[in-house]
């Protein structure tokens, strides 16, 4: 067992250390003026870094709960970095980089998280078969499916250049609330109606081991500097991307969505590994389905309060592509079970994809 000092490991410690220092150094390359390069690899990794104290500080304030309740509040606060990212991508004009922000945060969660979660969960288990609740994927992937349906039409409307191709910005505004009326329907039943997953009662075993006004602390923290790096990693990204010679496309697709959101869903690969199956799914599959029917839909209508404006119309290549991915995640997952083999095709899966974003 790791030493203990105060509740924490040392391994812990540091690690928050870490992270801390991180986003101080990049504070600190923003303000000297340094190398624009050098900002944004410092941002991008203090990203990672405070997105993975957010996760960690969120598993301690809901480990006394189901893995529903600890599921969704982990995939709501894990999400933090990636929703001031867009923020300021499209206040700074960087429309391409805030859309595909979210596209990545969706594909990276989907394929590469999940595909690695369901490959550490089967090789950890006897029968090399990942075994969990079949209902949460199920709805994830409905929920997936209803928001690639706006995009879908969307996107076949703009590229034939109809009348309502002249509209997206109102059609976008109409489908984000009718998306976020779903989801709160969903929400409700998923956590509060008759087939709502219970909390777990009585004592447990505290992964944590620290104590909650810490990890509230951590979590107030931890967001303000989510804000603050990530205003510093949008105004290195432009001058640095230019200077790498890297698309925009892939920044938003790998390096933006890896660093804002799906390291911290390591927790989702190594809750698996453990053999907790259940809570393991409903961390990533929460984060998938939150990010495409709330995440996306909400910023679409905060964007309204910008000069560039965020919608459901994406570049056709991740049309097909986000429509692959819902059909995908419900083939593999609608079951309720995962195989090494299949973890590792999702895997398979989002490399592809990276490959081809980077010579977009």
């Amino acid at each position: 067992m790791a030493p203990v000092v105060g509740g924490l490991s040392h391994l812990r410690l540091a690690l928050l250390g870490g992270s801390a220092a991180l986003a101080a150094l990049a504070g600190v390359l923003h303000f000297t003026g340094t190398s624009d390069v050098v900002t944004f690899v410092v941002g991008a990794a203090a990203l990672a870094g405070l997105a993975w104290i957010v996760s960690f500080a969120t598993e301690a304030v809901g480990e006394r709960f189901g893995p529903a309740v600890t599921g969704l509040l982990q995939s709501t606060l894990g999400n933090l970095p990636e929703l001031f990212v867009v923020l300021f991508a499209l206040s700074a004009g960087e429309v391409v980089v805030a859309q595909t922000s979210i596209l990545g945060s969706l594909f990276a969660n989907a394929l590469l998280v999940l595909g690695l979660a369901l490959f550490s969960g089967a090789s950890a288990s006897d029968d090399h078969v990942m075994r969990f609740r079949p209902r949460l994927p199920n709805d994830t992937a409905t929920l997936l499916l209803l928001a690639v349906f706006i995009i879908v039409l969307l996107g076949l409307s703009d590229s034939v250049g109809d009348r309502a191709s002249m509209h997206r910005v109102a059609i976008s505004t109409v489908g984000a609330v009718v998306l976020l009326l779903i989801y709160a329907a969903w929400l409700y039943s998923y956590l509060l109606g008759p087939r709502a997953e219970p909390a777990i009662e009585g004592p447990q075993e505290r992964a944590t081991g620290m104590p909650l006004a810490v990890s509230v602390g951590l979590l107030a923290v931890s967001g303000v500097g989510a804000a603050l790096v990530s205003e510093w990693f949008v105004d290195a990204l432009g001058p640095a991307i230019e200077e790498i010679g890297i698309s925009r496309a892939f920044t938003g697709i790998v390096i933006v969505a890896i660093a804002g959101n799906a390291v911290e869903n390591v927790a989702g690969i190594t809750l698996a590994a453990k053999g907790q199956a259940d809570l393991a799914v409903s961390v990533i599959t929460n984060s998938v389905a939150q990010i495409a029917v709330f995440l996306f839909p909400a910023l679409v209508l905060i964007s309204l309060a910008f000069d560039t404006r965020l919608t459901f119309v994406v570049p056709g290549v991740y049309v097909g592509a986000l429509a692959l991915m819902a059909i995908t995640v419900w083939q593999i997952t609608g079951d309720g079970e995962g195989t090494q083999f299949e973890g590792v095709a999702l895997v398979g899966f989002y490399v592809i994809l990276a490959v081809l974003a980077f010579y977009e």
